[in-house]
């Protein structure tokens, strides 16, 4: 089981610094999570991993109880020993699939979208043509992305596969709803999470019997203060321990979304922002009181060529950088800068070569990596505002 200990609280806001104790090792917070959805970070090898420092690594249930099937996984010693990471391990419950593959499906919506995007969705979320998903207060019935055949996700099963998945942490079952769903919707589905909740707690204390896994429950309410404050009261208040805050916001009110949950949530459990990795989100974040993040985005980018600097984000593949043989970033240690010029990076691109995506992944999660370990310090030395307004002036050229 976890433990969880708060360092420092930054006064005037909600920010702290602390750390969390697993069997496989202590994660300094706050902290980024890699995410490895099937056992591997894409493009690069666990020793790459291991050597951007990363703390603790994030795979993904229902990806890999399709492929290879979780049976395996165990087999293999739990996904961390399967892939040769023996840090710290988490799984999600598999929910955030009932929304790529539901309300998602085809639609180009996503869980964080901006304001002008809003608009209310009369029609219930998994009654439209063409997805791959649909949701009952049972469950979640998927129909595989890779053969079309059907199975059927239940709180139940989600913890018996993340049991044999092996991770340190793991997620109660979740319904992630869209961001467009309409208010009754996004109510409705709030009692079904809180159903999932309780059967997922159920479930999990049958299996763990060891106490082996930590297992956290999943705050959701969409962007409506009433809602996600309900659900920080009643999954807040349930045995968990630890709290994952998902669903569907703005990009124009995360912060204040994620505050509302927070400033009710026990202030001694941690607190994981599910799918977030834009930097401002990340300070934004921290500074309502989370401690963990995760998030595809900075490999998902690389791998397009679009690379993190401190003056911004650029993308390699333009045609200013066919000959630019300076570093990505000067002051940067990684890999990627250590050794190798823009030019390059840009030809590897540009010529479709596998290094390409390796290079810029790992330059990228070095950035995320840093800017997360920077921001913890900032908030121990208390410049955590300075170091904020400082980062969003030169990022964003604001």
């Amino acid at each position: 089981m976890l433990k969880f200990s708060i360092e420092k609280k930054l006064e005037g806001t909600m920010a702290r610094a602390g750390s969390i104790e697993t069997k496989n090792g202590v994660i300094k917070t706050p902290v980024f999570v890699v995410v490895g959805t099937k056992a591997t970070v894409k493009a690069l090898t666990v020793e790459q991993i291991k050597s951007l420092e990363s703390q603790v690594v994030l795979a993904n249930t229902y990806h890999l109880y399709l492929q290879p099937g979780e049976k395996i996984v165990k087999d293999g010693g739990g996904f961390g020993p399967f892939m040769n990471w023996h840090g710290p391990t988490m799984t999600d419950s598999g929910g955030f699939q009932a929304f790529s593959l539901g309300a998602a499906f085809g639609n180009n919506v996503s869980k964080v979208a901006k304001s002008t995007e809003i608009e209310t969705d009369n029609i219930s979320q998994f009654d439209k043509d063409g997805q791959l998903a649909k949701v009952t207060d049972e469950g979640v019935e998927f129909k595989s992305h890779l053969d079309g055949k059907l199975h059927f996700f239940t709180p139940e099963k989600s913890m018996e596969i993340q049991y044999d998945l092996g991770a340190d942490m793991i997620f109660a079952f979740d319904e992630c709803t869209s961001p467009t769903a309409s208010y009754e919707y996004q109510k409705k589905s709030l009692d079904r999470t809180l159903l999932w909740a309780k059967r997922s707690l159920n479930r999990h204390e049958e299996l763990d019997t060891k106490k082996e896994q930590s297992i956290f429950g999943v705050i959701q309410g969409g962007r409506h203060q009433d809602l996600r404050e309900e659900a920080a009261r009643t999954i807040g208040g349930l045995d968990f321990d630890g709290f994952g805050i998902g669903g569907s916001f703005t990009k124009d009110d995360i912060g204040t979304a994620v505050a509302w949950v927070n400033k009710i949530l026990p202030e001694d459990k941690p607190r994981h922002l599910l799918g977030i990795g834009e930097p401002l989100d990340l300070f934004n974040a921290v500074e309502a009181g989370c401690d963990l993040f995760d998030c595809v985005a900075p490999t998902r980018m690389a791998r397009h060529g679009t690379i993190h600097t401190k003056d911004g984000r650029i993308n390699i593949r333009n045609q200013k950088f066919t000959t630019d043989f300076g570093k990505i970033e000067s002051d940067c240690t990684c890999y990627t800068c250590s050794n190798h010029t823009r030019a390059y990076i840009a030809h590897l691109f540009r010529a479709d070569e596998m290094l390409a995506s390796t290079l810029a992944s790992i330059h990228n999660l070095h950035f995320i990596l840093r800017l997360v370990e920077n921001i913890r310090a900032s908030i121990l030395d208390e410049t955590f505002m300075e170091y904020k307004n400082s980062f969003i002036k030169k990022y964003y050229k604001s």
